[in-house]
């Protein structure tokens, strides 16, 4: 009896401690996150304007920008920016410093039923694609529309970054990957002119050879400097990267210069090494 009459007084002590540590655990759970933002790189909104499209520019300016009003500064442009920002704008700031990056998004106001089944990445289909054909897997995609992005980019994006910030226009380079190398190739192909330094990672190159996809150079006087990697574990990628240099240097003068490059890795893991050597292959080329 003593026993169950201690318990009775026990139990209400064990209950207010159990109520305090419960309420410990939940106060733990409620508190709300904060996020880091990246420092110095400005989210501006942008429209293509023929197309009626929003899209977002990542800007990151050299840190010190404000205090060098006489320079001018080199651009790298970059495709699938929230891929890459973090990447690119950590390797330029260790490897390069004084250069200006420029992220573009994906399209912000895409419908909401094809962002729900593809994901927010889903206008890349249709801006970095160059072929019309439909894909019954993918019914809701619209490819082939890369000549109107490029346009985009050349009149639109350009114009604001080299009116708005201290820029060396004969100095562009292009980062892409995976999808947005191809662009980066197509590119090359049909707009030479548009960047001088191409850096293209992982790109299916055999796709502007296909039946019915054939890009020809509309200008053969390509003055650029292009790196190009596939990682060794991408099963024929290497040879199709080969392939497409020998088609370059075919039509291309002694003003194109080729840096091939075999990175370890598949197509996912052979991406961080690819970006830090391609900044590196940059440094080099800007300091010359």
């Amino acid at each position: 009896m003593k026993n169950k009459i201690g318990l009775l007084f026990i139990l209400p002590f064990l209950m207010v401690i159990q109520r305090n540590d419960a309420q410990k655990k939940d106060d733990v759970h409620t508190v709300e996150p904060s996020y880091l933002q990246l420092p110095r790189i400005q989210v501006i909104p942008i429209q293509d304007t023929k197309a009626n499209r929003q899209y977002e520019l990542y800007v990151k300016l050299p840190e010190e920008y404000s205090e060098n009003n006489d320079i001018k500064y080199p651009v790298i442009y970059y495709t699938d920016a929230m891929w890459h920002i973090e990447l690119l704008s950590a390797a330029t700031e260790y490897i390069m410093g004084d250069v200006i990056l420029v992220g573009i998004s994906w399209q912000k106001d895409i419908n909401e039923d094809v962002k729900q089944e593809y994901g927010a990445h889903a206008s890349r289909f249709r801006d970095y694609s160059f072929w019309k054909k439909t894909n019954p897997k993918h019914p809701k995609i619209k490819f082939g529309q890369a000549d109107h992005h490029l346009t985009f980019m050349r009149d639109e994006v350009f114009e604001f970054i080299e009116n708005t910030y201290r820029t060396d226009p004969t100095n562009r380079s292009y980062f892409g990957y995976s999808l947005g190398g191809l662009f980066g190739a197509y590119t090359l192909l049909t707009a030479p002119d548009t960047f001088k330094n191409y850096i293209l990672g992982s790109p299916s190159v055999q796709l502007l050879a296909d039946d019915g996809t054939k890009i020809e150079f509309k200008n053969k006087k390509i003055n650029a400097n292009v790196f190009i990697t596939s990682g060794n574990l991408e099963k024929g990628l290497d040879e199709q990267i080969k392939a497409f240099i020998q088609f370059l240097e075919k039509r291309g003068n002694e003003d194109l210069l080729i840096k091939h490059a075999l990175i370890l890795g598949d197509h996912q893991t052979a991406f961080p090494m690819m970006g830090v050597r391609s900044v590196n292959w940059l440094s080099d080329l800007l300091k010359k």
